[in-house]
């Protein structure tokens, strides 16, 4: 479960467009943050994206995999990025786009 600097540091600056973006250690991963939101993680220098069932679809079709540190038959919200967006900024920005607003529609439905 380790993150290195270097992966960590590139993906902080790849989200630096979303605004105030910041990454906190938890349980030997790294958490992603934007303007305080949670909606992504580092786990063994792979970057992965909050998702939930309207975006799954999206995920699945770009041949992403779920986050499963439980194993398979426990999968949490987080996929995979796909491949493409890690090797272009813009991509892998519309896909953190769609995961904030993810994170944002979990985040305001805990408040009720």
């Amino acid at each position: 479960m380790a993150v290195s600097s270097d992966y960590r540091d590139f993906v902080l600056e790849q989200l630096a467009p979303l605004g105030q973006v910041t990454a906190r250690r938890m349980f030997g991963g790294v958490g992603i943050y934007a303007n305080g939101l949670f909606f992504a993680l580092i786990d063994d220098d792979v970057l992965y994206l909050k998702t939930d069932e309207s975006l799954r679809p999206e995920f699945e079709a770009a041949g992403c995999q779920a986050f499963a540190p439980f194993g398979a038959d426990k999968p949490m919200s987080y996929w995979t990025a796909p491949t493409e967006a890690l090797d272009d900024q813009d991509i892998l920005l519309d896909w953190a786009r769609k995961s904030l607003i993810v994170a944002g529609r979990k985040a305001a439905a805990k408040k009720r």
